[in-house]
C-alpha cells in the first residue's frame, strides 16, 4: 500500500459507497482505495454503516412469483468465479481489469503529452495521461470536476505537488498548469464531467479532435 498524502474529500467518499457517482469518477476512487491505506479504511467503515442501516429496515412482502423465481435461482448450478483482478506493473488491480493484457493505447495529444481515452459518453471522461518529465500540460480551468490520480511519478501546480497514490480534485475555480515532475514521467487517470477551458487558442482548437 502506498501512502498518499491527497484523499478522498467526505462528501465524495460517501456518494461513491451509495453507488451515486458517474463510472469514470467511480473508477477513479476505485484505484485509489486500492492504493489507499486510509481512504480503504473510510471506505470500509462507510460500508459497515452502509449495512448497520439495511439490518434496521422493516421487511417487505414479496409476491409469491417473485420468491419462486429467486429461489429457482438458488438451485441453478453456481458459475465458477472469476480470478481476481491483479495490478499490472504501475496500474492497481481496478484499472488493470478495465485495460486488460494489452494496456493502454497511447495517442500523440502534442508537446510530447499523451492519452488512452477509456470511456467517454453522456457520464464523463475517463482517460490515462502521460505527461514527460518536467513538461507541462496547457494551462486551464474547468466547466466541471476533474478528478487526477497519480500512478507513476508526481506533477506539481497551483495546488501542490502531487506523487503517486494522490488525488486531485479540481473545479471551476480552479485554473492551474500541472507540470510533471523531474525524477520521471507522470502518468494519471484522470475523470471529467465536461469539457475542460484552456486558456490559449491551439488547445481550444484541437478540444473536438481530442475530446478532452
Amino acid at each position: 500500500m502506498m501512502t498518499p498524502s491527497h484523499h478522498i474529500p467526505e462528501p465524495m467518499m460517501a456518494a461513491y459507497v451509495s453507488g451515486n457517482l458517474p463510472y469514470p469518477y467511480a473508477m477513479v476512487l476505485a484505484t485509489h482505495v486500492s492504493m489507499c491505506d486510509e481512504c480503504r479504511a473510510r471506505y470500509e467503515a462507510h460500508m459497515t454503516l452502509g449495512g448497520a442501516v439495511l439490518e434496521t429496515i422493516e421487511a417487505q412482502p414479496v409476491s409469491a412469483g417473485l420468491k419462486s423465481s429467486i429461489l429457482a435461482m438458488l438451485d441453478d448450478p453456481t458459475p465458477p468465479e472469476p480470478p481476481a483482478p491483479t495490478q499490472q506493473g504501475i496500474y492497481p488491480a481496478p484499472l488493470s481489469q478495465l485495460l486488460g493484457p494489452e494496456g493502454p493505447r497511447w495517442r500523440k495529444v502534442g508537446m510530447g503529452n499523451r492519452q488512452s481515452i477509456l470511456s467517454n459518453d453522456e457520464e464523463g471522461s475517463l482517460r490515462l495521461l502521460y505527461i514527460p518529465a518536467g513538461q507541462a500540460v496547457p494551462e486551464h480551468s474547468h466547466n466541471g470536476i476533474e478528478l487526477t490520480l497519480v500512478l507513476q511519478g508526481s506533477f506539481s501546480d497551483e495546488g501542490g505537488t502531487f506523487g503517486v497514490g494522490d488525488l486531485e480534485v479540481a473545479d471551476e475555480s480552479d485554473l492551474h498548469i500541472p507540470t510533471a515532475g523531474p525524477e520521471a514521467p507522470c502518468i494519471c487517470l484522470a475523470a471529467t464531467d465536461a469539457p475542460l477551458k484552456f486558456s490559449s487558442m491551439i488547445p481550444r482548437l484541437m478540444q473536438p479532435i481530442l475530446k478532452i
